[in-house]
């Protein structure tokens, strides 16, 4: 038997083929049918063979005791869970319970229509993610520009005759914030027909089959962008890009005349010379887009690298146009029907944290000061956490104190299936479901997606008898905190429903007028009786701007795209400025102020002196995130953590190829196993993240096979980008020595 559905590893979303063998997975291949991926795949989507099969994976839930874990009934674990948050909510207030969420939360459709049922039953403000340790620069520039955190631009990678990428190795992450299966052949494509520039200090992936490799020193990404915005302006290249709904272009183009290429040059690592010819031939092309990634955002400037990426895509007036920087128009897009006037844009720093002061983004705190939130007494303190899908041990800075801050936890929850270095430190583990025993919808990668794609995946396999799937997990741990336990789950699902249309439906009546609440909730019942998150995602679909409206004609709804196993494609991206951005009157601030008053801090960098050495991160094309690592298929062969560097250290260090090196920063050190390699600017070391998978409680016995180092103990929690909190991984002062 064949099945089809979305691979749920990485932002891609490459269809695939799961073949069967009664309940058993004999392989997993491309489908060669899908409207988007077309028959693409990468290495990763053979590992969900190997976790729907790992003996390592839990299926019931766990205990722990003083003589380690036991598995228990769902009933005793439901009700173990919801004693300790409440023991802990009633001595220290709604604050004292946080709760962290993994990076496999924006891949999994039923967390995110859920999960802020359960965060609003909590009423904690105690929200951390791994969004503050990837890609929150981005959202916060992005909502402070075009309105929403996930109004970003993304390159029209299948029309754009010129792609500068900066930071980012698309050829090995398949995309990041830019959902593009088979990256390889569409930057090929581009380089046949115009142009591909990578500015970048290591040599990736992408930098070699690029047009032209620039060597950046790491964390000037923001001075290069802002230098080549001054070209553009001071030589009057272009016209400025959506022009009649910009706000603060005349400040914009006064705040890039301090930064020419000439002051900028020598901070950057580049000629001047080279930074005018490409800003001339970034102009000249007849159609071009910058995108940055985690190398601009993992940085200490990487609010205003996000900033400056869509800067220059506007003053060259390559947004929102055919081949530039565009906005994708999502099929199932909560408040796609909202009006202008309802349109709040940016909602940051409406509260702070206890120590620091971080101020919140989106409803979060930055990672970087959970673990002093967790262990310093007083006021506020926290002394209990959910974790879902999550790993902060090793994927937040900081990792020793993150370790010791868990281990201090009155009571510790984990939605997850593994025992890893941080769920072994919970007092109740609540495994979901595998991702073959669910269905999918990408609700926040189709919001990203360089073509407007749409495709639903059913369950490939059936759940285990007695396994709740994971809406169920959070929505009874949600009623019982609300005081509803023995309410039945149906109850509490019905409530979720009611929120989400009485809001979809009232915004969707400027475009279907007949649009009655009482007869869509009947509808929605009548065609999903078992309610959960198809029914939501129904709704979404059906009043989203491809949607048939509860009207019975042509346009989307789930029963159509269960109709089209291959999923549907819904065209190029199209224009959206001003309808489709959520600031208020559809306007494009180019100079907000909370950036603005950052610059300063930018000025002063440019006479920074150069640390001897910096680190970087890295990620391989089989290595996502850590919980893969337990995944035969995806770390067998040559041990890819390694301390990449370049010759000329090697020699100055005296260390040969397969000797170690300490890496020690202000927050602890490593000893990693050198691999030398000209790819890396002098200067630059690079250990990618994820690894360190040597603690003796986990139980990840691949992993543990194949630990490498933990980058995290050298990242320091103090570094950080200083608007967001985001961790600045990249561009960290490192010493390093000969180990034995």
């Amino acid at each position: 038997m064949i099945t089809t559905r979305v691979c749920p590893l990485c932002e891609a979303t490459c269809g695939i083929e799961v073949v069967l063998d009664g309940d058993r997975v004999e392989t997993i291949r491309g489908d060669a049918a899908d409207a988007f991926s077309r028959g693409y795949l990468c290495p990763k989507a053979y590992g969900l063979k190997g976790l729907q099969e790992d003996p390592d994976r839990l299926r019931q839930p766990l205990r722990r005791t003083a003589d380690g874990f036991v598995p228990i009934g769902w009933d005793e674990a439901f009700a173990l869970v919801v004693e300790g948050l409440q023991r802990a909510q009633a001595a220290g207030g709604k604050d004292a319970v946080a709760v962290y969420l993994g990076n496999p939360v924006v891949h999994n459709v039923q967390t995110l229509l859920y999960g802020p049922a359960l965060l609003k039953a909590l009423g904690s403000r105690q929200l951390y993610s791994a969004s503050s340790a990837d890609q929150l620069p981005k959202m916060i520039s992005s909502a402070l520009m075009f309105g929403g955190s996930l109004k970003i631009p993304v390159p029209d990678l299948d029309r754009t005759d010129f792609l500068l990428v900066l930071g980012a190795d698309p050829m090995v992450s398949n995309g990041s914030l830019m959902t593009a299966p088979d990256v390889k052949h569409r930057l090929a494509a581009i380089r046949e027909r115009g142009t591909l520039v990578v500015v970048d200090p290591r040599r990736s992936a992408t930098a070699q089959m690029a047009s032209e490799h620039l060597r950046i020193r790491p964390g000037t990404d923001a001075l290069l962008l802002l230098a080549l915005c001054q070209v553009v302006v001071a030589e009057d290249l272009a016209t400025p890009a959506a022009l009649a709904h910009l706000d603060g272009l005349e400040t914009a183009r006064a705040l890039v005349a301090d930064f020419p290429p000439e002051r900028v040059a020598a901070a950057c690592g580049l000629e001047a010379e080279a930074i005018r010819r490409l800003a001339r031939a970034f102009c000249a092309a007849p159609s071009a887009a910058c995108y940055g990634r985690i190398g601009t955002t993992c940085q200490a400037f990487g609010t205003l690298a996000s900033w400056a990426v869509d800067l220059l895509n506007i003053l060259s007036g390559n947004l929102d146009r055919p081949g530039g920087a565009m906005f994708a128009t999502p099929a199932a897009n909560r408040g796609a029907n909202r009006p202008p006037e309802q349109r709040r844009g940016a909602q940051l720093g409406r509260w702070k944290s206890r120590l620091a002061g971080w101020p919140e983004s989106f409803g979060e705190l930055p990672v970087c000061t959970l673990a002093d939130e967790i262990l310093t007494p007083g006021a506020g303190q926290i002394r209990a956490m959910i974790s879902v899908a999550g790993n902060p041990v090793l994927s937040a800075p900081g990792s020793a104190r993150m370790a010791a801050a868990f281990a201090d936890l009155d009571f510790y929850v984990a939605i997850d299936f593994y025992v890893n270095e941080t769920t072994r430190h919970a007092h109740v583990i609540l495994p979901p479901p595998s991702p073959l025993e669910r269905g999918g919808y990408d609700l926040a990668f189709y919001q990203l997606a360089i073509r407007d794609v749409a495709r639903y995946s059913a369950p490939t396999l059936p759940r285990p008898a007695g396994q709740p799937e994971e809406w169920e997990i959070l929505l009874t741990l949600a009623k019982a905190l609300m005081g509803m336990g023995k309410a039945p789950l149906a109850m509490a699902d019905a409530f979720v429903l009611r929120q989400l249309a009485e809001r979809e439906v009232a915004e969707a009546r400027r475009r279907w007028p007949e649009l009655e609440l009482k007869a869509v909730l009947a509808r929605l019942d009548a065609d999903h009786p078992g309610g959960g998150p198809d029914r939501l995602l129904d709704l979404l679909l059906r009043l989203g701007p491809y949607g048939d409206g509860f009207g019975g004609g042509e346009g989307l709804s789930l029963a159509a795209l269960r109709g089209a196993p291959h999923g549907v494609d819904l065209g190029p991206l199209k224009p959206q400025v001003p309808d489709g951005l959520g600031t208020p009157g559809g306007r494009i601030d180019l100079a907000p102020a909370l950036i603005v008053a950052d610059l300063d801090r930018l000025r002063a960098h440019l006479d920074a002196p150069v640390p001897d050495f910096v680190l970087i991160g890295r990620r391989g094309l089989r290595s996502n995130n850590s919980w893969m690592h337990n995944l035969p298929a995806l770390v067998k062969g040559k041990s890819a953590c390694t301390l990449q560097i370049h010759p000329d250290d090697a020699a100055r260090l005296g260390v040969a190829a397969g000797g170690s090196v300490r890496v020690e920063s202000d927050a602890g050190a490593v000893v990693a196993p050198v691999e030398i390699t000209a790819d890396l600017l002098p200067g630059v070391v690079s250990l990618p993240h994820g690894w360190g998978h040597d603690d003796p409680e986990a139980r990840l016995s691949v992993a543990a096979a194949n630990a490498g180092v933990n980058v995290n103990l050298v990242s320091d929690p103090r570094a950080v980008d200083a608007v967001s909190g985001n961790a600045a991984f990249n561009g960290l002062p490192v010493r390093l020595s000969v180990a034995p």
